[in-house]
């Protein structure tokens, strides 16, 4: 008989785990895979396979190193459905009545081992850079929680690019460097991709019958599903692409889908990479002088900045910040997100991208498909649904705050001092999306007028009573004051007609 469970989700694929860390020789592991956690929301098929070959693989690890494993498969005849049904089956078959736990990165999952009948005990997830509290400690008493300011803490505690007390290259923000439009040609030619082994073709067989009517393509499979092979990927990218990552992050391009990115927030969120083993690499690459301060800064900022700073206001607003509309926004997303016809390209372009890979790097998402959404008024948590439905590396501790606060703005400003939006021009300087549109991003009202153009305008006028005091808007609202009156008619007139035709379903 054993005393206890040690339950491992399967974004806590690390053996560093605080949970895998407390057990003893007689405790069993459980990890499953379950209905409940693979159809909360219509999860790409490609993510469930990915977290699944690598679940499996994990437990394998386990067990070489004489762990006691206890794994449920889908197909299971005695699956539960649910990771509180199988931490109760386990229970009831070891003779086991506590749970050890690593806390789970969603609110859904911490209540249902709350309500669960056994004693468990939810250890912190240490493998974050800021705890709870340290975060909390942070943002007490500060009228404005700027990630910049906690970034910059977040450098010195672990002592990434600094110089003593000083940044690294003098500055702490190189972002000003990181803004470069498209390029005409890229040097790297994509994430490093793995042929699927035994086990991930068993998986994707699996997928394939039980979610093959999800929107998203499984096959081609090419991500990593083991530590090793995660590492090669990382070093595949420090080698042949952080050099350019800085200059290009925001950059587009159609027939690019990755430019100089290396896709590993999917393997870093699911625990097959730690966040300072990928800082530490980037860092010893500006040593070596293989990479600039650009590019380096900007990388680690986004995994030691924002990914921190996303769940520590996950976590600090609480279980109620998903369901927030500070703007009142209630229309229905439209189908173009799901694969529809549309006649804009940028959307068009990302979304098939997205379709085809389980990825967008964050100006796709940011700024095309979430500046659409916010423009056009659309639910913010139906957007946030599409994004928990579609990427491989979405989890709700890091979609929230990127969703509701800092893309649609529905936190009222708690994450972001204005909101995300643009007119079409910015996705014309950043990529080459506009180039075969069917609308034109040069003109601005009538025939063939850009949607993000008419959108923009009606976004603004729409919310003035909101955004017309914030410095950072003052100088487009005066833009907008000086139009001719008729001109500013005829806009919120074409945006109107617009956004009717999308609710009914035309082609847009």
């Amino acid at each position: 008989m054993v005393s206890r469970l040690i339950l491992v989700l399967g974004d806590q694929l690390s053996e560093d785990l605080s949970a895998l860390r407390e057990a003893g020789q007689d405790d069993v592991v459980v990890m499953a895979e379950v209905g409940d956690e693979a159809s909360y929301v219509p999860h790409h098929p490609k993510k469930i396979a990915f977290l699944f070959a690598a679940m499996r693989k994990f437990a394998a690890r386990l067990r070489e190193d004489g762990r006691n494993v206890a794994y449920t498969s889908l197909d299971d005849e005695e699956n539960t459905g649910s990771i509180t049904g199988e931490l109760l089956r386990r229970a009831e078959e070891h003779g086991a009545s506590e749970v050890i736990a690593t806390e789970p990165g969603e609110w859904r999952l911490i209540e249902a081992l709350n309500d669960c009948p056994l004693k468990v005990t939810q250890l912190s997830d240490d493998r974050f850079i800021a705890s709870h509290s340290e975060f909390d400690t942070w943002a007490d008493g500060r009228k404005e929680l700027r990630m910049e300011w906690f970034y910059r803490d977040m450098r010195r505690k672990t002592g990434l690019l600094m110089d003593g007390e000083e940044p690294a290259g003098g500055k702490w923000n190189f972002d000003h460097d990181n803004r470069k439009p498209a390029p005409d040609a890229v040097e790297f030619g994509g994430p490093m991709q793995f042929t699927p082994d035994e086990v991930v073709g068993e998986v994707l067989d699996l997928v394939e019958r039980r979610f093959g009517n999800n929107f998203g393509d499984l096959r081609p499979f090419w991500f990593a599903t083991d530590q090793g092979q995660a590492r090669r990927a990382l070093a595949h990218f420090i080698r042949g692409a952080l050099p350019k990552f800085g200059d290009y992050q925001d950059a587009m391009l159609a027939k690019d889908s990755f430019l100089y990115h290396g896709v590993l927030s999917l393997y870093l969120n699911a625990g097959l990479l730690s966040p300072m083993e990928i800082c530490r690499a980037a860092e010893e690459a500006y040593e070596k002088g293989d990479a600039p301060i650009n590019a380096v800064e900007g990388f680690i900022r986004q995994i030691i900045g924002w990914r921190e700073y996303m769940r520590g206001i996950y976590f600090r607003e609480g279980p109620d910040y998903a369901d927030r509309n500070e703007l009142g926004h209630t229309r229905s997303l439209p189908g173009f997100y799901w694969g529809d016809e549309t006649r804009m390209a940028c959307i068009s372009h990302t979304v098939a991208q997205t379709k085809s890979e389980a990825y967008a790097h964050h100006i796709q998402r940011l700024m095309v498909t979430g500046n659409f959404a916010l423009l056009a008024g659309i639910s913010p948590q139906e957007v946030q649904h599409w994004y928990m439905s579609v990427y491989a590396d979405a989890y709700e501790w890091v979609m929230s705050a990127n969703v509701i606060g800092m893309s649609q703005f529905a936190d009222g400003g708690v994450v972001g001092s204005k909101p995300y939006v643009s007119s079409g021009n910015y996705i014309d300087k950043m990529s080459d999306y506009c180039g075969d549109c069917a609308y034109s991003v040069k003109t601005k009202v009538g025939e063939g007028a850009c949607p993000f153009n008419l959108l923009y305008w009606a976004f603004m006028e729409r919310h003035r009573e909101r955004f017309e005091g914030n410095p950072r808007m003052a100088q487009m609202y005066a833009t907008w004051d000086r139009m001719d009156e008729d001109k500013r008619a005829r806009i919120l007139d074409e945006a109107e007609t617009f956004l009717n035709r999308m609710a009914q379903g035309a082609p847009v």
